[in-house]
């Protein structure tokens, strides 16, 4: 099985999860955005269509950070169109997962390259607000 190494780390940064936290103008996709073209920027990445797949976690995905906000970050940070995304929900572990998930796609062959992150912005999409069981 073949082995998967972290080549760099991105942050965005934080503010407080409510509607006058520093952050509440920002939205969960520009964030993602932020992120993929600092990536891209920082290790002089000219040609996207090497990222096989974009995972990315997201508590509470409705409304602007619904729908499949993997791909469409790939998609607004001028990555090639070939780039999937994916976006996973597993609460406050979403991150997590889809960093797992990323290393488990390059671990078995399934992608050569992959970015593993997460992604929520509570201050304009509160925690639970999706419903639920």
């Amino acid at each position: 099985m073949a082995e998967a190494y972290i080549y760099d780390a991105v942050r965005t940064p934080r503010g407080k999860g409510k509607n006058t936290g520093s952050l509440h103008e920002i939205t969960s996709l520009q964030l993602a955005t932020q992120a993929l073209r600092a990536i891209k920027e920082r290790n002089g990445l000219k040609d996207t269509s090497k990222i096989d797949d974009v995972v990315l976690g997201c508590v509470t995905p409705i409304g602007e950070q619904g729908s499949d906000i993997a791909r469409i970050a790939v998609l607004n940070a001028d990555y090639s169109e070939t780039t999937a995304g994916v976006q996973v929900d597993r609460f406050c572990a979403s991150g997590l997962e889809a960093c797992n998930m990323a290393a488990a796609k390059v671990m078995t062959g399934e992608a050569d390259m992959a970015i593993g992150g997460g992604v929520e912005a509570m201050s304009r999409v509160p925690m639970g607000s999706n419903g639920g069981a």
